[in-house]
């Protein structure tokens, strides 16, 4: 997933008032205790961050992440719930004061991925996923989410007698996909009653980004990432000899022929005036031996889109071109588009995040936090977001000096995150927990 360093025009006009406008009379205020918890917490958030990247843990699979993270919650007087959608840990600081309930999330999974970067602390990690053998990487910057926000638990919890409110921590497993046959994730976290007990009335989350540069965060009222379907297309013909393809039905020329046809879906079938859309083919699968037509490809593939009635459209679209076009070359096709549930819009209320803009700003200048295009990339923090109004923002991950644009993006083995990030992610999330709590200015 990548961001790009400034937005067009066009798209900071698309569909929605920017909330920087609503934010230009708004005077930020920087408060002097968050800077003075930032600068005091710095190395343990660092160190944090650096042991969960030493030994990350797939979705999942995230039994020594959430043990940690029960561990220094209990040592900071709280009550963790743990076993969450296997392995999600919550707890809640109880401010002295009454106030507002809101819940602050930090997602705790790595990515099936070899680590090149050469660093002290790089992953040696090894597994079997999908039958190969792999590192396992925090690629995606996990690593970074859990150690902010256990940053922002100590620093709450030292000023819990003069809280006003309550708040609820989220540390989430499995945000990069639940492995095949299984459930998890944030999904799974509300269908288990995340908030049976404890309905917050606004939820916070953030992400590292490479496309962002370190120092600057990126944020966005209204659709912020995409919707997220995966889609598999068999197509089914006859076994026969290369040499005469005319003994059977080819299924190769036939996906071949679906796929190119199926970039007409976006192109010529959605109108991508309104949004944008994407139909991408990422894996086929199709024969063993040179001289043998196989009986069948399967296709597998991804859509994204930020409308529910165009993701409706191009589902049933795709479903369309696919039928018609084996049936051209005397084929057939089982269709499952989508595969399961995919992750939805991630929609940022606008009300909220013409709100928090000041807090953000005064949490690291009101030069350094931009409004980003609409991206394609897609988060289960929506999930979250249809339940209750919430902000999702982007805090930058890549070094000053470094184009963001060239630098190596999210999911690759040298993604390389910055470690300021995490002091701008700690001030960033605790100065818009306190100015949405109320909490006083000291």
């Amino acid at each position: 997933m990548r961001l790009a360093h400034r937005a067009s025009p066009l798209l900071l006009a698309m569909l929605f008032a920017s909330p920087f406008a609503a934010a230009q009379d708004a005077a930020p205020t920087p408060r002097p205790e968050v800077a003075a918890a930032a600068q005091e917490l710095q190395q343990k958030v660092i160190d944090w961050r650096r042991d969960f990247h030493a030994h990350p843990e797939l979705s999942n699979r995230e039994e020594r992440t959430a043990a940690k993270v029960a561990e220094h919650l209990r040592s900071l007087g709280l009550e963790p719930r743990t076993g969450i959608a296997h392995h999600g840990v919550t707890a809640i600081i109880k401010g002295g004061k009454p106030g507002p309930k809101i819940a602050l999330r930090a997602d705790m999974d790595a990515l099936p991925v070899t680590e090149r970067n050469d660093l002290p602390f790089a992953s040696k990690v090894t597994t079997t996923f999908n039958g190969q053998q792999t590192g396992v990487m925090h690629a995606c910057g996990h690593d970074a989410h859990t150690a902010i926000l256990l940053g922002v638990a100590d620093a709450l919890v030292a000023m819990q007698g003069e809280l006003p409110g309550e708040v609820m921590l989220v540390f989430q497993p499995s945000e990069e996909g639940a492995p095949e046959g299984e459930e998890g994730g944030a999904s799974l976290m509300l269908e288990e009653g995340l908030f049976a007990d404890f309905k917050p009335e606004a939820m916070f989350g953030l992400h590292v980004f490479s496309s962002v540069q370190a120092g600057q965060i990126a944020v966005r009222g209204g659709p912020l990432m995409a919707a997220s379907d995966k889609f598999t297309i068999d197509v089914h013909g006859r076994q026969t000899h290369g040499s005469a393809p005319w003994g059977g039905i080819d299924p190769i020329v036939a996906a071949a022929d679906l796929v190119g046809t199926a970039q007409t879906v976006v192109s010529r079938r959605s109108n991508i005036s309104k949004q944008p859309a994407v139909v991408s083919f990422g894996s086929v699968h199709g024969g063993i031996r040179y001289n043998i037509i196989p009986d069948s490809v399967q296709l597998v593939g991804t859509i994204r889109t930020f409308d529910e009635g165009m993701r409706a459209r191009i589902h049933a679209d795709l479903d369309n071109v696919a039928n018609h076009v084996a049936a051209a070359h005397g084929a057939t096709v089982t269709t499952d588009i989508p595969v399961g549930t995919g992750n939805p819009v991630t929609v940022n209320d606008p009300a909220l995040t013409a709100r928090m803009l000041p807090s953000l700003q005064a949490a690291i200048g009101a030069g350094n936090v931009y409004e980003p295009p609409l991206q394609m990339g897609a988060e289960d923090f929506a999930y979250y977001a249809k339940e209750v109004p919430s902000m999702f923002f982007f805090v930058g991950a890549t070094a000053k000096g470094i184009d963001p644009a060239e630098a190596p993006s999210n999911h690759s083995p040298e993604f390389m995150l910055d470690e300021s990030a995490l002091d701008v992610g700690l001030r960033a999330m605790l100065q818009v927990t306190l100015d949405y709590l109320g909490s006083p200015a000291t």
